[in-house]
């Protein structure tokens, strides 16, 4: 039994463009399955959508944009969230690693006092 590798997500252009080389001629269909590593159920779903006309470029173009503005937004929260970070720290005093008489460490912060007695 063959390990299967991971779903892959192929782009509508790309099925558009697998299938018209294959109704062309251009490529055979044992040779694109091949070359793009596909099984054959797959190319024939793809091919029974393309005669079909269910497989659009105009769809695909549409998706295209669909899958750029979303990461656009996406790219838009991160740049703001950094902006907000930043002013943040703008805003907030440094901390003082070091004080006068004692030192620090920026993990554990300042050594703790000591204790006058036992823990009861």
């Amino acid at each position: 039994m063959s390990v299967r590798g991971p779903y892959r997500r192929h782009s509508l252009q790309f099925k558009i463009q697998v299938c018209t080389d294959v109704r062309s001629g251009k490529v055979g269909r044992r040779e694109a399955l091949k070359t793009h590593n596909l099984s054959a159920n797959l190319m024939q779903m793809w091919l029974t959508q393309f005669d079909r006309g269910e497989l659009d470029l105009e769809e695909a173009a549409a998706a295209t944009v669909v899958e750029y503005e979303a990461h656009i937004a996406a790219l838009e929260r991160k740049v703001g969230q950094l902006t907000m970070e930043l002013d943040l720290l703008k805003k907030t005093p440094r901390l003082r690693l070091v004080s006068d008489n004692e030192t620090s460490s920026i993990v554990s912060g300042p050594r703790p006092a000591p204790s006058d007695g036992d823990a009861k």
